[in-house]
């Protein structure tokens, strides 16, 4: 992917397509909307290419930049929950992902359409320009359609991997939604992230977590790293230097509720990798699960944090009210 980078005409020719992506096929802006798109100043270039495309359709665009690119960034829009108003639809193109901010949540409500693009790359490449963006919406949606129905009326849900993560989760009333990049298929709701994705119960998540696919923004573990989980919250860390550094950065946030499991998502996208580069794109491969941590008010759950962050994990079985739904991290058809 690096090799773009020695190549000008062909890295800005693939951020255009990314752009373009984004404008017309998942967003599906139209002549005469109004378009918000929110930014921080490490990503100002995707921004405004993506503002070009909006405005080739003729919609009208504003461009907001939040003071900081941080992970706690985007807590101004959890003040300000009317900061969205009056827009037809709303990019989140920063580094860190506003998709639970209480701005977000009320556009929603209002029937608004949001897309939360992370911006955030570990290997110097635009996101704009990843591959993975390039996975067929309609493709994900019928791969989701194979286990949604399972996942959407069971109750309990297990998850078991060849290394040893073992952990269940409870849903109860709990909505089980579709990222596909597009907002149509997501009630206006979209996403980057390629995934079945639901809120868990916040106090319900038990067992060993072994995470071996990535930690989010930061990458991907020298080694797999096993954590234990509680009553729904992560209690012991791995003790090892990668468990250290893991637990640390969760202390970070210097908030106890970012310790509390609050999504489950399951990836759909068979164009990413789970290289480290990019956290949106690992938590959307195809074959891997994740774990969020934090504020999951967003997607329909109770829990209040500073932010919100993936665990990725490989392989799993899953299991749905003891139906085996997926087998090493491939889905089983009906």
């Amino acid at each position: 992917m690096k090799d773009l980078l020695n190549n000008e005409k062909q890295y800005l020719k693939a951020k255009r397509k990314g752009a373009k992506t984004i404008v017309r096929e998942w967003i599906e802006m139209e002549k005469g909307e109004s378009l918000l798109i929110v930014t921080d100043n490490t990503n100002m270039e995707e921004a405004n290419l993506i503002k070009e495309e909006a405005l080739k359709v003729g919609a009208k665009v504003d461009l907001e930049v939040m003071k900081s690119a941080d992970k706690d960034g985007g807590v101004v829009y959890d003040e300000n929950p009317d900061a969205f108003d009056g827009y037809d639809a709303i990019i989140g193109a920063s580094d860190y992902s506003i998709i639970t901010v209480a701005a977000t949540k009320k556009a929603i409500d209002r029937k608004a359409r949001f897309l939360s693009l992370p911006l955030s790359t570990n290997n110097g490449v635009s996101m704009l320009a990843y591959n993975f963006m390039n996975m067929d919406p309609n493709v994900a949606e019928l791969m989701a359609n194979v286990i949604m129905e399972d996942l959407e009326k069971t109750e309990t849900i297990e998850i078991k991997t060849e290394l040893g993560t073992d952990l269940i989760f409870k849903k109860k009333d709990r909505k089980v939604g579709l990222f596909n990049g597009t907002s149509r298929d997501g009630d206006g709701f979209a996403s980057a992230s390629f995934e079945i994705y639901m809120s868990i119960e916040e106090d319900k998540t038990q067992g060993t977590f072994i995470v071996d696919g990535s930690l989010g923004c930061i990458g991907i573990p020298e080694e797999p790293i096993t954590m234990k989980i509680k009553d729904g919250k992560a209690i012991e860390f791995e003790d090892t230097e990668a468990g250290d550094n893991l637990r640390e950065y969760f202390e970070s946030f210097e908030d106890d509720r970012m310790f509390v499991a609050s999504e489950l998502g399951i990836g759909l996208n068979l164009l990413s990798k789970t290289e480290g580069n990019s956290y949106i794109e690992d938590e959307s491969a195809y074959r891997t699960f994740h774990i969020g941590f934090g504020r999951n008010t967003g997607l329909g759950g109770k829990q209040e944090a500073v932010g919100h962050f993936d665990l990725v994990t490989l392989y799993p079985d899953i299991y749905a009210d003891g139906k085996l739904i997926m087998k090493e991290g491939h889905l089983l058809h009906k």
